[in-house]
């Protein structure tokens, strides 16, 4: 059965859904913050890092011009490509665009556009970001009334595996938020979108949706918990004291601290490092999909699967980005080291978090992960996995939307070219 929301990979199921209203023992701890006296009404600039780690310069002696020629190569095809075997991004009109899952149905899903968003805004694409953005915010995405009104719609897989629903996630919702900001920094908020104003407004819903609706209606609530600021695993009571590590982004909260002034986000970002280090196997570093908010992994949700990759992905932003923690070193070193002990070229897709093998098959978007976590790492055969992402094609096929916007984050983030503006 596949949980829901945001296809991570090939087959792979992702996020939460109503089913989570099975989940038992979950505390709720969901009660409104109250209103934030202090909301904020303007941003501040963002801090910048003095400088990025640049692995394919540094580790395996590329050069510039190699450099952006195979990031402006693998951009070109996914975004421009052919469209029945390269392109994920698909023009709608005069001004609007999507990202589009080919492997399951063609769906649009807000893991996509916010990916898709931070690729734009990262390689200055003011058209691809302005038509992304456009068709976000229209009725087909964004949630236009109702107790979810400012939350945005993508899919989920119901309990029977029959037609997918629409659910809410905050993954997708977080990186709306971070690339709104760096667009309103590196190309203002004077054009036909106010870049600025709808990170704001985002901003609010997450703390101040119970606030809006006068208390939880219809079961929705704020995206982060009050109690211990961590991301909630979807905005919904059935989610109460569930949380998925591959939702928590200390990266982005540090940034959003000092865009907002509020130190809620500080908060946020220590309980999400906390976090990974009590959700991590001691031994192998694999973290499930979904945990408790002390770490302890969901029943049903407790393996290394396709959505739990994305932590690693959020470590090394963290560590890139706002200095974050030895122990998100520590956690990149012991991944990769159980990885090495799989073998660098043919550990499988999934395992339980002891390391016992689920699928034995290779998985691109894993080896684009590893190569991501090699960026942190000081394990001394980080480079074999910086190599793996640098000789990787760009993926083309039915399977090339989650490998492939990976792909093109992890190509950013290894050049030192995915940037605070």
């Amino acid at each position: 059965m596949r949980l829901c929301q945001v296809q991570l990979g090939a087959g792979a199921g992702a996020c939460a859904c109503a089913c989570l209203l099975a989940l038992a023992g979950c505390q709720s701890t969901v009660d409104s913050l109250g209103y934030n006296e202090t909301d904020s009404t303007v941003l501040h600039p963002l801090a910048k890092p003095a400088s990025y780690p640049n692995a394919f310069r540094d580790l395996l002696g590329q050069t510039d011009a190699a450099i952006s020629s195979k990031i402006n190569a693998a951009f070109t095809q996914l975004f421009h490509g052919d469209p029945s075997t390269q392109a994920i991004y698909v023009e709608v009109g005069t001004d609007q665009a999507y990202i589009q899952d080919i492997l399951h149905g063609n769906e649009i899903r807000t893991e996509g556009m916010g990916l898709g968003l931070m690729v734009a805004v990262e390689l200055n694409k003011i058209d691809e970001f302005n038509r992304l953005w456009t068709y976000t915010k229209s009725s087909m995405i964004e949630v236009p009334s109702g107790s979810s009104q400012g939350y945005f719609k993508s899919f989920c897989d119901p309990p029977d595996a029959g037609t997918p629903i629409p659910c809410l996630d905050p993954f997708g919702l977080e990186h709306f938020v971070m690339a709104l900001l760096l667009a309103n920094d590196r190309w203002g908020s004077t054009g036909t979108i106010n870049y600025g104003a709808d990170a704001l407004a985002l901003f609010h819903t997450m703390r101040h949706k119970e606030d809006d609706n006068g208390g939880v209606v219809d079961g929705v609530t704020n995206t982060f918990d009050p109690t211990t600021t961590l991301a909630l695993d979807i905005p919904d009571v059935s989610a109460a004291g569930v949380t998925r590590p591959s939702i928590e982004m200390p990266g982005y909260y540090g940034l959003w601290a000092q865009a907002t002034a509020d130190s809620f986000w500080t908060d946020a970002a220590t309980a999400a490092r906390t976090l990974w280090q009590a959700a991590a196997n001691g031994t192998t570093g694999l973290m499930p999909v979904r945990t408790q908010f002390d770490g302890t992994p969901v029943p049903g949700s407790d393996t290394y699967v396709y959505e739990a990759y994305r932590a690693q992905i959020n470590i090394a932003i963290d560590q890139i980005w706002s200095g974050g923690a030895s122990s998100n070193v520590t956690e990149s070193n012991r991944v990769l080291s159980f990885f090495s002990g799989q073998g660098i070229s043919t550990y499988g897709t999934s395992y339980n978090l002891d390391g016992t093998v689920i699928n034995p098959a290779r998985e691109p978007s894993l080896w684009v992960t590893n190569g991501i976590s090699a960026l942190v790492s000081t394990n001394t055969d980080r480079s074999d996995y910086v190599n793996v992402v640098w000789t990787m094609p760009t993926p083309t096929g039915m399977a090339r939307y989650y490998a492939g916007i990976v792909d093109l984050v992890a190509l950013l983030l290894l050049s030192g070219q995915f940037q605070v503006y």
